[in-house]
């Protein structure tokens, strides 16, 4: 047993030093300043101290090697902590302001809403205005999926609708800065900060269903007024916390889809986990089978319903264009 337990030991050790020389590794490449000259040395240099450490775990000075590694690996982790996402940046137009709100009484007040006319995905015009909104007369909570991976992946937005026709759509981004590149590898190693968006849906949607000739769907939620007020006052929280202090985006963590999740979960919706709502592609199937999709038809009807993108080419980017999408999506 002793044996037993010493090889298991060994073996979880092991994985902890294999694992952490990998991360620390890529974290010097991705963000440690200077040459690439200066980021290759230091990882070859750590990467040695890594595996020397993997070897001594098997022989009788493992214990001064596991302290010496232990002991870089606090000062990374020390050096890491310290790295802060910019506030101000050299940032494309789309996401140069960061949406903030105040909530008096039923009155909520979104400003730097972002109502672009967006003609090419490099020809447009910038807009950036002040909505208010009733939130007494919230009367939808819709999630738009564009997907742009396959049907695996696609980008999280959240839409809510008032009475009077308008719609308020939320949108978790990178922020990267111009002449960025995409990178899910990158986005774990602090490379862009997150931005939140608020937008008129003939702009952030308009922009991937007609301009970027994305395939969009969209699934209208089962929710009740109490329900959609709640997660509308959590939004306006959370981008308010987000303008005074700015967070990292992340690929798995503080993703499109993430925040959304953490919010619902934060006013009493019951998510569990599941391997769906992080390849999001996959999130309608989860939300039909907990009943906050409109169980009256197929799933596979509401994904021939909600494909939007024939009836947003069709309406063009226009104060109509919300209303044509919706025709005929099921409505729980």
């Amino acid at each position: 047993m002793k044996k037993i337990a010493r090889f298991i030991l060994l073996f979880i050790l092991f994985v902890a030093v294999a694992y952490a020389t990998l991360w620390a590794s890529m974290a010097f490449w991705f963000k440690l300043p200077g040459p690439d000259l200066v980021r290759w040395c230091v990882m070859i240099a750590f990467g040695l101290l890594g595996v020397g450490t993997l070897i001594a775990i098997f022989k009788t000075v493992r214990w001064r090697w596991l302290s010496v590694f232990a002991i870089s690996m606090l000062a990374i982790v020390v050096w890491w902590n310290t790295l802060i996402p910019p506030v101000d940046g050299n940032w494309p137009a789309d996401v140069s302001r960061q949406v903030t709100g105040t909530i008096d009484g039923d009155i909520l007040t979104l400003h730097n809403v972002r109502a672009f006319n967006w003609r090419t995905a490099e020809d447009f015009t910038e807009k950036w205005v002040t909505r208010t909104y009733d939130l007494s007369t919230i009367d939808s909570a819709d999630i738009f999926l564009s997907f742009w991976a396959g049907p695996s992946m696609a980008h999280f937005m959240l839409s809510f609708g008032f009475e009077d026709g308008r719609y308020v759509t939320f949108s978790n981004e990178v922020r990267r800065s111009i002449g960025g590149s995409f990178s899910p590898v990158a986005d774990f190693f602090k490379a862009n900060p997150i931005i939140m968006i608020a937008s008129e849906e003939y702009d952030i949607v308009g922009l991937r269903s007609n301009v970027r000739k994305e395939r969009v769907q969209l699934f209208r939620l089962k929710t009740d007024a109490a329900q959609r007020r709640e997660y509308v006052e959590a939004y306006v929280s959370t981008v308010n916390e987000l303008a005074e202090k700015p967070r990292w985006f992340n690929s798995a963590f503080t993703n499109c889809s993430s925040t959304a999740i953490l919010l619902a979960r934060h006013i009493g919706a019951q998510l569990p986990t599941d391997w769906r709502l992080l390849i999001n592609g996959y999130m309608p199937e989860y939300l039909y089978e907990r009943g906050a999709l409109d169980t009256n038809v197929t799933l596979e009807e509401l994904f021939l319903l909600g494909d939007v993108t024939e009836r947003a080419t069709a309406v063009g980017l226009n104060e109509g264009y919300s209303a044509a999408i919706r025709e005929g999506v099921p409505a729980p």
